[in-house]
Order: structure tokens, then C-alpha cells, then sequence
């Protein structure tokens, strides 16, 4: 009789950890097409709509820092002019590759690598270069990013 008592709460328990799985599930396929649109922005035949894909994966009050670095953005328009303006560069390849991630409720943390060979428009020779970064990324809850932070290697 007791068994019977328990059943209900085990079909609640097993769904409620399906809807858990799927709710990880959402945030790998968000945060694996973010890093596919961070790729295609950087590619030889890149364009502005590249551009503006991978734009639309921020929310409209974000913040992006290159911790390395000190640089934050926190503008779209600033963000985007600058994402345009290495339109100009001349790509050979640039390549992401995702060799982790890991998931939290509202956040990722993926660790990638980049292979690039880029002119900049900007400079006078060729850079090639192989390097890699951990990735924060943390989503609102209609899964846009208002954090993203770069850790360089």
C-alpha cells in the first residue's frame, strides 16, 4: 500500500529531472550556436549579417570583458562597428574549435581553441596564430547573453 502512495512522487521526480535535462540540453544547443556564430564572423566571406547573428545572441543591456586585456564593451553599436571594421581584414582561416563546456543553471563555460590566419587590414604582415580562451557566458532568461567573459590564454 505504501508503494502505491510513492509512485505518484516518483513519476513527479522523474519528470521534474527530464525537464531538468532539457532545460540543459536548450543551454548546450544556445551556447554551441553562439560559438558557431563567433566563427562565422571571421571568415573569409563574412559579412555583415555574420555580424548582426552573432549580435543577436546579446541581450539589449549586456556586458563583454577580455579580462586579459581590460576591455569592456557594453554598447551594441560599439560592439557592432567594431565587429564591421575587422570585416576588413583579410581572413586566410579562422577556426573555433569547442574542446569543453560546462553547464550551470544560467551560465557556460567553454574552453576553445582558435586557429586564425589573418592580414589585418590595419597592419602590414600576416599574423597566424593558435590560441585559446575560457569562456564565461551568462544568459537571462529568455537565453540572451548579458555576461561574457574572455579569459586569453
Amino acid at each position: 500500500m505504501l508503494s502505491k502512495a510513492i509512485i505518484p512522487f516518483i513519476i513527479l521526480f522523474t519528470l521534474s529531472i527530464s525537464a531538468q535535462e532539457t532545460d540543459s540540453q536548450k543551454l548546450l544547443k544556445k551556447t554551441e550556436s553562439f560559438i558557431n556564430a563567433y566563427n562565422s564572423k571571421q571568415q573569409p566571406n563574412s559579412d555583415s549579417k555574420d555580424v548582426d547573428r552573432f549580435l543577436s545572441f546579446f541581450a539589449a543591456n549586456f556586458v563583454d570583458e577580455h579580462i586579459k586585456y581590460n576591455v569592456i564593451v557594453s554598447s551594441k553599436e560599439e560592439f557592432r562597428k567594431g565587429l564591421i571594421d575587422k570585416l576588413q581584414n583579410k581572413i586566410y582561416y579562422h577556426k573555433v574549435s569547442i574542446n569543453d563546456i560546462m553547464l550551470g543553471k544560467n551560465v557556460a563555460f567553454v574552453k576553445i581553441t582558435i586557429k586564425a590566419k589573418v592580414k589585418p587590414f590595419h597592419m602590414d604582415r600576416i599574423v597566424e596564430h593558435i590560441s585559446s580562451q575560457i569562456m564565461s557566458i551568462e544568459y537571462d532568461q529568455n537565453g540572451l547573453i548579458t555576461h561574457l567573459r574572455r579569459h586569453h590564454n
